[in-house]
């Protein structure tokens, strides 16, 4: 178990340093995570990627970032984060008879299911994305400006100025 969970922990950091190190404008970086965030809370998990990369290039986004932070909805954490959805936007748009199946949760199977329960998740996934995006947008346009201030002090000391 210790493995995996060192694993996991330089995989997350070698992806950090991926991101922070972009050679690109901090506001089109940490505006891509906010893309990526906010199409990633919606249940359009065939589609995510193309939505994004379109919004990115409408938004002039990084690409990069952008499809990297849709992984936030991923296969590991769908029936979690999908009852969330369901829960925040069952609580805005009670429709009578619709009730969240775990064991359906593709956008195919969802739609099967009836429009409203997808409709009810992609409310869900708003009102919860748009919050979520704000500050990924926030933490990570600070996070990347504070990392290339510390990186530009660290290479001015060992230059010797």
């Amino acid at each position: 178990m210790a493995e995996y969970w060192t694993r996991f922990k330089r995989t997350i950091r070698f992806n950090y340093l991926r991101i922070i190190r972009l050679k690109a404008s901090a506001h089109s970086i940490a505006l891509g995570m906010a893309l990526g965030i906010f199409v990633g809370f919606l249940p359009i998990i065939p589609f995510q990627t193309v939505v994004v990369l379109t919004l990115a290039f409408l938004f002039r986004a990084n690409k990069i970032t952008a499809g990297t932070f849709t992984f936030i909805s991923n296969p590991f954490n769908m029936p979690i984060f999908y009852y969330m959805l369901f829960v925040v936007g069952n609580f805005l748009l009670s429709f009578q008879g619709v009730n969240f199946d775990p064991n359906h949760l593709a956008m195919k199977e969802l739609i099967a299911q009836g429009w409203e329960i997808f409709l009810i998740m992609c409310v869900g996934g708003v009102i919860l994305g748009i919050p979520s995006s704000l500050l990924t947008y926030f933490l990570g346009r600070r996070m990347i400006l504070a990392y290339r201030k510390r990186r530009a002090l660290r290479l001015l000391k060992r230059s010797g100025a």
